[in-house]
């Protein structure tokens, strides 16, 4: 924990985690959040399904694309109009009856427009901090992650069933914009300015770490979405069991996170914290009894933040500066889509087979999350004893003589 307590004390780290974590919260409870409020409104876990897969289609679309921007125009125009058009997208839907359809192309419109905080905030990370802070800082903000992913559908969950759904996605929009204008001013984004990429767009995926984490990415936040799906359908609308099993669940994670995520990272390390993942996962359905929700979720939650850690440093380690932004925007696709699909499918196999398809659901992505960086290992960078900063661009410097 000194490392943590040492790191927090370096000027602005403090300050620019919290900015970033209270902006980026509503990427952890929009999915439910629609789920909620779409199946309340036409009594369909199916067409809650529908909405959700058009916000992850133009989150895919967004992700690489308006990262990729913000190295021509500049992190604050690019995060400032995005942050605008998606409040209001997101807004129309809770308060306005429009229509299936309608939903569906409004709920396109806020995934376009996700504002690319992720993506910002870790290429200034390697600008804020030494070599040998950058792996604690990077653990330290998987950990504040899982808090997006998991204790925001607590808090979705409590005000949708105890205020109203509308209420839920209201709630995101204000820390949409609060958490994204405190961001804004936030100094280190006028400090770092992110290179214009010389590569087209998508040419980072070739980079194998990337590719790898992204992947995977997606795999464990989907797993993510299907168990919060789960829970919330195996103990209803009306209670608060599940609200205590998602806190639980956030709780294993971040004593994962501050455990495990600061340990040296070998090629093997994103295969280990995803058999955690797995194992946890993969009992789940045996029973849906709160105390043995509540125990094998812990389990799964311990291997959530430092897998992530992991894929955050090999991403860095792997790419130039000025590609960092757009690998970061093609991890954080991944990751959003995985929130979008993993709760779809598991709101299909709802409507077929009741909860336990949902846990289902999340085992088989689990899966699946643990299978493709193990057999992937010869992609996996080995960062023991090396330095995870970007690689720096370099360019001829013109001689006056």
């Amino acid at each position: 924990m000194s490392s943590y307590t040492d790191l927090l004390k370096t000027r602005g780290v403090a300050r620019i985690i919290a900015a970033q974590l209270t902006a980026r919260f509503p990427f952890g409870m929009l999915s439910l959040a629609f789920l909620l409020h779409i199946e309340h409104t036409y009594q369909s876990y199916g067409v809650a399904g529908l909405v959700l897969a058009a916000l992850s289609i133009g989150q895919a679309i967004a992700g690489p694309l308006t990262s990729r921007l913000m190295g021509v125009w500049g992190m604050r125009p690019v995060i400032l109009i995005t942050m605008i058009i998606c409040a209001a997208a997101i807004s129309v839907i809770a308060l306005v009856p429009l229509g299936i359809a309608a939903d569906m192309a409004v709920a396109f419109v806020a995934g376009l427009t996700m504002p690319p905080i992720q993506p910002a905030v870790r290429t200034i990370y390697p600008k804020m901090v030494n070599s040998k802070q950058l792996t604690p800082l990077f653990s330290l903000d998987a950990s504040a992650q899982e808090i997006i992913w998991v204790l925001g559908p607590v808090i979705t969950t409590f005000v949708s069933v105890q205020i109203g759904t509308v209420w839920g996605i209201l709630l995101a929009v204000a820390f949409l914009v609060g958490g994204g204008i405190w961001f804004l001013t936030s100094p280190e984004l006028g400090r770092v300015r992110i290179p214009r990429s010389k590569r087209k767009l998508g040419a980072v995926l070739k980079k194998p770490p990337v590719l790898l984490s992204t992947i995977v990415g997606f795999l464990l936040v989907a797993t993510c979405a299907a168990i919060e799906a789960g829970v919330v359908s195996a103990f209803g609308e009306g209670g608060a069991e599940a609200g205590i099993v998602l806190a639980i669940f956030a709780v294993g994670s971040l004593v994962g996170g501050l455990s495990l995520g600061h340990r040296p990272i070998g090629p093997w390390a994103l295969a280990r914290r995803m058999a955690i993942v797995f194992v946890g996962t993969a009992v789940a359905a045996a029973s849906l009894n709160i105390w043995w929700l509540s125990i094998v979720l812990f389990i799964a939650g311990v291997g959530i933040a430092p897998a992530l850690a992991v894929m955050f440093a090999i991403v860095s380690s792997s790419v130039r500066f000025s590609d960092t932004a757009e690998a970061y925007g093609w991890v954080g696709t991944g990751q959003l889509i995985g929130a979008a699909v993993g709760s779809a499918l598991a709101g299909f196999l709802i409507d077929g087979i009741g909860p336990t398809g949902a846990f289902l659901v999340a085992a088989g992505l689990a899966f699946f999350g643990f299978l493709v960086p193990l057999f992937g290992k010869r992609f996996h960078p080995d960062l023991r004893g090396r330095d995870a900063s970007p690689l720096p661009d370099t360019e001829p410097v013109t001689v006056v003589g």
